[in-house]
């Protein structure tokens, strides 16, 4: 087991976050990686005391009130602290009973994106919901945190949408660029994949090169020892990998992120 390449699940205290750990198990044991469960708090939450101290007061009124709102502020950091641990703890077990390895726990202050960039040079994969505690009573389908770290780190991420089920088919969405191509060595010399039922799919207008481009693809990935098939059907991208993945009952769709292409 490789201890400097690990597998980050990144949890809140929302809904989210036992579908986050059950994936960053089953991933961790996949990958034979350690498993580290990291928990973010928020240096400056949006809280108040409940009080009102609106109006003039004098320079010792204003010293004691200092006083006053430091100690609030110390009491809520070690309230969050406590609830984090227990949090942490118990997402350790669960990861544990679902027959993960060696697994650690963090707490970090601070943003989460800036940290998430600090952490991610020993990170194999990030496991993140996709939705977390401050989406859980919007109506965004994808959270605001997820799009940023997705954005800003460039190691790859498996975004949890649903309770657990053990992935048996993958469908990969390919288009034959760069950012893709990629993809396909990094899933080539990943055991990730190994043994799953893989679908490599093409969309987009119809080009000459597409069928030697996904046959490529699919004996790079056959080299590495998974079981890849492709197909090339034409049409807008966003509707098409869509509707493959719902007909065929996919459990796992790989894509790049962010490129110029009709993928993104």
């Amino acid at each position: 087991m490789n201890m400097d390449n690990k597998v980050l699940a990144c949890v809140d205290q929302s809904p989210w976050a036992d579908h986050v750990a059950d994936y960053a198990a089953w991933a961790a044991q996949r990958l034979d990686a350690p498993l580290e469960f990291l928990h973010v708090i928020d240096r400056h939450p949006e809280r108040g005391s409940g009080k009102d101290h609106s109006g003039s007061i004098g320079v010792g009124a204003q010293e004691a009130l200092l006083t006053e709102l430091s100690e609030h502020d110390a009491a809520f950091a070690r309230a969050a602290r406590e609830q984090g641990r227990v949090f942490l703890n118990r997402l350790r077990e669960r990861a544990a009973g679902a027959g993960a390895g060696c697994i650690d726990t963090r707490q970090r202050y601070g943003e989460l994106e800036e940290t998430l960039v600090e952490q991610q040079q020993d990170v194999r994969l990030l496991v993140i919901g996709r939705r977390g505690e401050s989406a859980a009573t919007t109506q965004r389908d994808l959270g605001r945190n997820v799009e940023r770290v997705v954005r800003a780190l460039t190691r790859p991420i498996l975004t949890v949408t649903d309770a657990f089920r053990a992935p048996q088919k993958v469908l990969v969405a390919y288009d034959g660029g760069g950012i893709t191509r990629r993809g396909i060595d990094m899933l080539a010399a990943s055991p990730l994949l190994r043994g799953l039922d893989v679908h490599v799919l093409m969309s987009g207008p119809e080009r000459p090169g597409a069928p030697k481009d996904i046959d490529q693809a699919c004996a790079t990935l056959s080299a590495g020892g998974l079981t890849a098939s492709g197909r090339i059907i034409p049409g807008d991208p966003e509707q098409v990998i869509a509707q493959y993945a719902a007909n065929e009952a996919m459990d796992l769709l790989v894509m790049g992120a962010w490129s110029h292409s009709p993928l993104r």
